[in-house]
């Protein structure tokens, strides 16, 4: 592949971007839909909704080996769309703010008990591996915006051992899909009333962007994923940004 044409892979389910893609090898594509499809619901569904996930369809295989990066791309190439959102302090925070250190932009579900804490710990990892001077933030953009309260962001701080650089991205369901879109994020959203209570169940593409510390994306991993994959294409960040 040469630095002129970065490969670029549309992820699976994501709506429709004015961005270019480049189709995938079908085995890639076909390695993508299954981890699109083992895309977890958030807990607050309840038991209903786990007898009910019991009862589809078993992931194909594939989901189960880790892959590598879903596509990478040049230095300088594709600049990340910036956004503004909200921690779980209740500061704003931009990813342009972050410039100057890589950043591991996440989409993740605070209410999720399946494959977002699986995700976390990996992420988690790759801060811990790193070292002191190059580890990474992580910009986790919340895709249940019915979820980001302050005592579910401190759930998940202890239940998912947290690190320190893991940063929440809470906002408006408007705020939140623009960077959806712009990152090419299928969210989809089912309403359901369990014993009088409105639940919202959530499924999404479980996606983390490497973004070099000059706010340009350099790599897609879409899970599962291992940390060491991560780790190397942050490292080759590190030697080229």
């Amino acid at each position: 592949m040469s630095a002129s044409e970065p490969s670029v892979a549309k992820i699976p389910g994501a709506p429709a971007s004015n961005r270019s893609v480049r189709r995938l090898p079908a085995w890639a594509k076909w390695a993508l839909w299954a981890a699109t499809l083992a895309i977890g619901i958030g807990a607050g569904t309840g038991l209903a909704l786990l007898s009910r996930n019991a009862r589809q369809p078993a992931v194909p295989e594939v989901s189960r080996v880790a892959l590598g990066p879903a596509a990478i791309w040049a230095q300088g190439a594709r600049p990340a769309p910036d956004f503004r959102l909200t921690d779980q302090h209740g500061s704003a925070f931009s990813l342009r703010g972050l410039r100057g250190r890589p950043v591991l932009l996440t989409f993740i579900d605070p209410l999720c008990r399946n494959l977002c804490p699986l995700e976390a710990k990996v992420l988690n990892d790759v801060v811990r591996r790193a070292a002191s001077a190059d580890r990474p933030a992580i910009a986790a953009v919340s895709v249940n915006p019915w979820g980001d309260t302050p005592a579910t962001f401190r759930q998940d701080a202890v239940k998912w051992r947290l690190v320190p650089q893991w940063r929440w991205g809470a906002g408006s369901h408007a705020a939140l899909a623009r960077v959806w879109r712009n990152y090419e994020i299928g969210v989809s959203v089912t309403k359901r009333t369990i014993a009088g209570i409105t639940v919202h169940e959530v499924s999404h593409t479980e996606a983390t962007y490497v973004i070099d510390a000059s706010g340009h994306e350099r790599a897609v991993f879409v899970y599962p994923f291992r940390a060491a994959d991560v780790l190397r294409a942050l490292q080759r960040v590190a030697h080229r940004a």
